[in-house]
């Protein structure tokens, strides 16, 4: 189905959705479209949202489940936008959201869908997962310019520190952190610092009375922990080739960076076992 507005996707999307989870894709440029839409279908979700500019062109042979929504995805305000409109069209409903040229992995993903992980994250009473970026790049930028490389690509296995996250007045807040490392530690200076930390809430329940805020945290507390007060939970990772595009896009550190390879660089396997055991994510109680 093609939803011209966020407007229409608010009005019509329970009738024209099915049931399961919901994964959004916020389309910022067209590459790896079709490889994202592709995992994200092989993981299970029910159906999946495509957010693109009016004019953008889509790929012609989308699965039925595979849906357009026209909007200004470039915005600095399009993704709390976009998540606010879901919440509120698809309440109670189970919500991922990544961009293109990003790859969702959780624990055992191989051999369980993503409904079953979900399933077993009500079972232990938490509304989110809580997800960390690891920036893939390619090994040669000079074979691959923008930035991306499927076949060669590469990841931080180490490197990676977490800070406590605190209020307005220097206060740890409880139970939430924020993570740095990767691609957006090393060049800190070529990426704003609102950018730089790795964590991500990427699955919610559309809960009553929940919103996305200007800096991606959330409006409840309790959204925004790694885990529950009594033990550690399941967390998932999210491969993403979002940074390197954008250090390989932006004119002031392409010209100064010529390489993305560095002494703690690992070619990425495409398999969770090989997350599980750098520990970038972890299955809790989930065996």
């Amino acid at each position: 189905m093609h939803f011209i507005s966020l407007s229409m996707l608010k009005a019509n999307a329970r009738q024209s959705l099915g049931s399961g989870p919901v994964g959004l894709i916020l389309m910022d440029d067209d590459v790896e479209l079709k490889s994202t839409i592709a995992h994200h279908l092989r993981a299970g979700f029910g159906d999946l949202l495509i957010f693109c500019a009016p004019e953008t062109a889509m790929p012609g042979d989308l699965a039925p489940n595979v849906h357009r929504v026209d909007c200004e995805v470039t915005d600095d305000d399009a993704l709390p936008m976009v998540i606010n409109t879901v919440i509120r069209a698809l309440p109670g409903r189970w919500i991922y959201y990544c961009y293109n040229a990003e790859y969702l992995y959780y624990p055992f993903c191989e051999d369980r869908s993503v409904g079953e992980m979900l399933a077993f994250m009500t079972e232990e009473r938490r509304d989110t997962v809580m997800t960390h970026l690891v920036d893939l790049y390619p090994s040669n930028l000079s074979a691959h310019p923008c930035g991306v490389d499927r076949q060669d690509a590469h990841f931080d296995r180490s490197g990676y520190y977490a800070l406590a996250r605190e209020d307005a007045a220097g206060k740890a807040l409880d139970r939430q952190i924020d993570v740095y490392g990767g691609l957006r530690w090393r060049f800190e200076e070529h990426i704003t610092s609102a950018r730089q930390r790795l964590n991500r809430v990427s699955f919610f329940r559309a809960v009553p009375g929940l919103a996305m805020l200007p800096d991606r945290s959330f409006n409840i507390a309790e959204f925004n922990t790694f885990s529950c007060p009594w033990h550690n939970n399941l967390s998932a990772a999210v491969g993403s080739f979002r940074t390197a595009k954008a250090l390989r896009r932006n004119p002031g550190s392409r010209n100064v960076i010529n390489t993305f390879h560095c002494p703690q660089s690992e070619r990425f396997s495409w398999r969770s076992q090989q997350l599980l055991d750098l520990g970038l994510m972890e299955p809790g109680q989930w065996f």
